[in-house]
């Protein structure tokens, strides 16, 4: 099964240097930009991540709080998940799986506008940053999963809710495997393309992290950093970071494949 790979763009925030390259960039600012990866094929659609919350707000006091005023989600209206997939002509309804990487709000704010879509979440994951975190979260719980997607999961569609093992099949030439490094459900999701192998992950947020071997600033284990890096850099063929503007400018349009 070959699949086609879209990505698209649904907001975007400046962020300090060392936030995405270990011990060092200090003086710089990175713009990061937010995807939505879209993969069909087969008769199925399928989308990584579903774009930052309706209202960026609460969001963005926490991120202005960590990192000062620079540091704020932007999104035009032409960015939103749902304008986003129109532009593409995929309506909600018609997504079959969505495949979140990691649990933070960016990425799972609008799991409940798919309602006929399997939530795909890393079961290491949704333990370790939800139900029974090692150690504090530096990010508020409903930050991380909000109320209503909470609630959507846990009691309003429960049968929707799919726990990925750390390697896993989710449909035939669209497989998982747990990368963490950036979150405990941090994932990388690879599907079979005519163009070969591609990889999308928020374990780098930008190329140089990967093709450089400059870990990840906003890393949680520095252990991760090289094991999912090498396995990526041998096996990861196309690689997309959901974060790096490069992405649009090595694949113009969003086009991957």
């Amino acid at each position: 099964m070959n699949y086609e790979v879209n990505v698209l763009k649904v907001g975007q925030c400046d962020v300090p240097g060392p936030e995405i390259y270990w011990m060092s960039h200090w003086d710089t600012w990175e713009t990061l930009y937010f995807y939505m990866v879209v993969i069909r094929g087969g008769g199925k659609t399928a989308i990584v991540n579903t774009g930052p919350p309706r209202e960026l707000a609460a969001l963005n006091e926490v991120w202005r709080d960590f990192a000062g005023p620079r540091c704020q989600m932007i999104r035009p209206d032409g960015e939103r998940p749902e304008a986003a997939l129109a532009s593409i002509g995929i309506k909600p309804e018609n997504v079959d799986c969505v495949l979140i990487t990691p649990l933070q709000a960016y990425a799972t704010a609008n799991i409940p506008m798919f309602a006929n879509a399997q939530v795909c979440i890393s079961k290491r994951g949704w333990i370790e940053d939800y139900h029974a975190p090692k150690y504090p979260m530096h990010i508020p719980r409903e930050l991380r999963i909000p109320d209503s997607v909470v609630k959507y999961l846990m009691f309003d569609a429960p049968d929707k809710l799919r726990l990925l093992n750390d390697e896993d099949e989710i449909l035939p030439g669209l497989r998982a495997f747990w990368a963490g490094v950036h979150h405990r459900s941090s994932m990388a999701y690879q599907a079979d393309t005519a163009k070969g192998r591609v990889t999308i992950t928020d374990s780098f947020f930008k190329y140089p992290n990967v093709e450089e071997m400059h870990p990840l600033g906003i890393n949680e284990s520095m252990e991760e950093v090289f094991k999912t890096y090498g396995r990526l850099r041998d096996h990861g063929g196309i690689l997309v970071p959901l974060y790096d503007p490069e992405v649009l400018k090595r694949f113009p349009g969003g086009k991957i494949a």
